[in-house]
Formats: structure tokens, C-alpha cells, sequence
């Protein structure tokens, strides 16, 4: 992706957040210099919760057909869920556009609600995880829609309308993407680890390969490495 690319996306990404009263957290607005400053003096837990924006393709060059929109709001860290205590929760804001899939995949550790806070409707493809690890395709998946089992057959599809929500478990394969308009979606998990917790089916790349033809508008949390350094 295009530096500028990602650039015009999070500016068309906080106005509709917007458009639904939802606010980001200031550090949301930080330029890369304020973030370097601030990341050095009193705001550690940006850089080492990932906390802040995350646009990606999947590595497949087309954003508009295969990507997801984030934003780290909070998060916790490994020690305290290996401990049992403290900060074991996370939360993101995301926007799911319509027709842009988010590829089949699932989690070692994390589990999360999913939440469609507004908008067109979330559509997930679900199955569970065989013994194996790889997809069953064989048999019906259960979930908890909004505290309600819902078992949803192979083939089937769960459609989420805005203030639905589903829990997902780590046995859980998903897929998902936006019909009838794009989706603000929110999720609430456990303590989040993008970059060694999603299991994908198919061979895709977690993060964007950016082409810099320009500066950044803000910084995406796997600039933090390089940016921050």
C-alpha cells in the first residue's frame, strides 16, 4: 500500500467514525514527531500495547477487496494474562467496508466479542477448528450471539445487525466482511497479540507492506519499530 494511500484512509476512516459520535483517544491525532516525544517521556504504553492505528491489505494489494480498518483504543500485556491478574482485556474500533473481506483465521489465545456498532450489516463465515488445526468443514458451529446460543450450520452464514454482537473463542475460524454499507465494528478481547496470535488459513501477510511515497499523516502501529526507534 501507498503511504499516501493509507493516509487518505485514516482521514475518511475518523470522519466516519465520527459521523457516529464516536471520538478516538487524543494520542489518535499525535503526529510522528509528537508521538516520538511523547512515546519518550510519558507514553510508553502507546508503543508497548500497539495501541493507535492499523490499516492493512492482508498482502494483497487490494484494500478495497481484502482489508480491514483498526484501531488499538486498549491493551493489556502477555505478563499480566500469564499471570491471571491486572490488565487482561483489550479494545478496538474497526470499520468493515462492504464487500472487504477480513480472511479466514483464528487465535491461539485471544477470545472477543465482535460487535457491529452501526451501519450496514456484518456478515461472518464461521467454522470450527479440527483436532488437526486445520478447518472443519464437516460440522455446525455454535456461538453466543449477544448471551443466546445460535448454532450456525455449514454453509451458513451470521449475519449481524447494528447493536448484535457475537463471541468468538479461539476454536473459532472467522471470515468477515460488511453487506448493505460499510460496518462500525467494535471488539472487546482479551489481551491482544497481533503479530503472533492469528492463525490465517490461506498464506497472507497481518500487516501492510508500505510503499513511503510520502510522510505519514500518523503513525500505524507497525511503523512503531522503525518510527520509534
Amino acid at each position: 500500500m501507498k503511504r499516501s494511500e493509507i493516509n487518505a484512509i485514516i482521514a475518511e476512516g475518523d470522519a466516519f467514525f465520527r459521523s457516529f459520535g464516536y471520538r478516538l483517544p487524543p494520542f489518535a491525532h499525535y503526529s510522528p514527531e509528537e508521538m516520538r516525544r511523547r512515546v519518550k517521556s510519558d507514553s510508553a504504553a502507546i508503543a508497548s500495547g500497539n495501541l493507535g492505528w492499523d490499516i492493512t491489505d492482508f498482502g494483497s494489494g487490494d484494500f478495497s477487496g481484502c482489508g480491514l480498518f483498526l484501531f488499538t483504543v486498549r491493551n493489556g500485556s502477555a505478563e499480566d494474562l500469564k499471570n491471571g491478574r491486572g490488565m487482561l482485556y483489550a479494545e478496538k474500533i474497526m470499520i468493515v467496508r462492504e464487500n472487504q473481506l477480513t480472511p479466514m483465521h483464528h487465535h491461539i489465545v485471544k477470545a472477543e466479542d465482535i460487535i457491529n456498532r452501526g451501519g450496514g450489516t456484518l456478515v461472518l463465515e464461521l467454522r470450527n477448528v479440527a483436532a488437526d488445526g486445520s478447518v472443519d468443514e464437516q460440522t455446525d458451529v455454535t456461538v453466543d450471539v449477544d448471551g443466546c446460543k445460535r448454532r450456525v450450520g455449514v454453509g451458513e452464514r451470521l449475519r449481524l445487525s447494528p447493536g448484535e454482537s457475537v463471541t468468538l473463542l479461539p476454536h473459532h475460524w472467522h471470515a468477515f466482511w460488511g453487506e448493505d454499507g460499510d460496518v462500525l465494528v467494535g471488539e472487546v478481547s482479551t489481551v491482544n497479540d497481533d503479530r503472533t496470535d492469528n492463525i490465517f488459513r490461506d498464506s497472507v501477510g497481518r500487516f501492510a507492506e508500505i510503499e513511503e511515497d510520502g510522510q505519514p499523516a500518523r503513525l500505524l502501529v507497525s511503523d512503531y519499530e522503525k518510527w520509534l526507534a
